[in-house]
């Protein structure tokens, strides 16, 4: 029986190490037959012009992959099988302890996957995935040339700009670029997509109202869009918006808005409660 010929596939999200990965193994030539990037259809714009000018700088095609299904159909939509919510139409917001985290398979790895089995039936596939030396808990069954170089997560970066690539400062105001409604994203980058990306911010909230679970496992979008306004008021008096104080005051402001539930602090849940407050929304 005949060897399969092999294929060596560049998996491409568009980041800093998987950018880094892919002008690395060109550059030393190591064999490139594919390259593939998997659009969520939640990417930030930038990032896609990222994609289309890394195309046009390695003048080799970027094969883009999408998902049947939109991001919003299994967000709101599909129907979901899991006993816990069977009654639930749409999948929801991906759960804060990493379960129901339906974006990553559904619009990512099942897509990208499913294309490689295709391969597999004519070829023996050789899969690169961009992770960098300081990340070896992500180290798994694939090859992983950033890895094996010692490039670590910094140089990566760095290396990407040096070759002129900056993804319109996408890294200046975001440790880590996801899609940009992602609500594993922290506080701070929320923060972030709130004051640079408004528009999105706004659409983020109209998203999160149209769903069965919060946001975020202690808050809603629009909570956060409160706490936000709250927080730079309180600055602009000269309060610390990690102070026992500022916490005090956004608990009685939330009550006031007619919110109920729990807000989380410093990893401690806190019921709303007390009544008054000293500040103006």
């Amino acid at each position: 029986m005949n060897e399969k010929p092999i294929k060596n596939v560049v998996s491409l999200s568009g980041g800093k190490d998987s950018t880094a990965m892919i002008l690395m193994m060109l550059e030393k030539n190591m064999p490139v037959d594919l390259i593939l990037f998997c659009d969520t259809g939640k990417e930030f714009p930038a990032m896609l012009r990222h994609i289309d000018k890394l195309e046009k700088y390695i003048e080799r095609p970027i094969i883009r992959l999408k998902a049947e299904r939109e991001y919003d159909y299994y967000l709101y939509q599909h129907k979901a099988k899991s006993k816990n919510h069977s009654n639930d139409i749409g999948y929801g917001w991906p759960f804060s302890n990493g379960t129901n985290r339906w974006c990553t398979s559904k619009l990512k790895t099942d897509v990208i996957n499913r294309y490689l089995r295709e391969l597999n039936k004519n070829y023996t596939v050789k899969q690169y995935v961009g992770i960098a030396a300081d990340e070896p808990k992500r180290i798994k069954d694939k090859i992983y040339p950033l890895y094996d170089f010692g490039i670590t997560e910094k140089e990566a970066l760095q290396y990407c700009y040096n070759k002129g690539f900056d993804w319109e400062g996408l890294y200046e105001i975001f440790d880590r670029v996801s899609c940009w409604c992602c609500p594993f994203q922290s506080l701070d980058s929320l923060r972030n997509l709130r004051k640079h990306f408004p528009k999105l911010w706004d659409e983020l909230r109209i998203m999160d109202k149209k769903t069965w679970n919060k946001f975020k496992a202690d808050y809603t979008a629009e909570q956060l869009e409160m706490r936000f306004e709250f927080e730079e008021k309180c600055k602009n008096i000269g309060m610390n918006i990690k102070s026992r104080e500022f916490f005090k005051e956004l608990k009685i402001l939330l009550k006031q808005q007619g919110v109920s539930g729990v807000y989380k602090n410093g990893g401690f849940f806190k019921t709303f409660g007390g009544s008054g407050c000293n500040g103006n929304m």
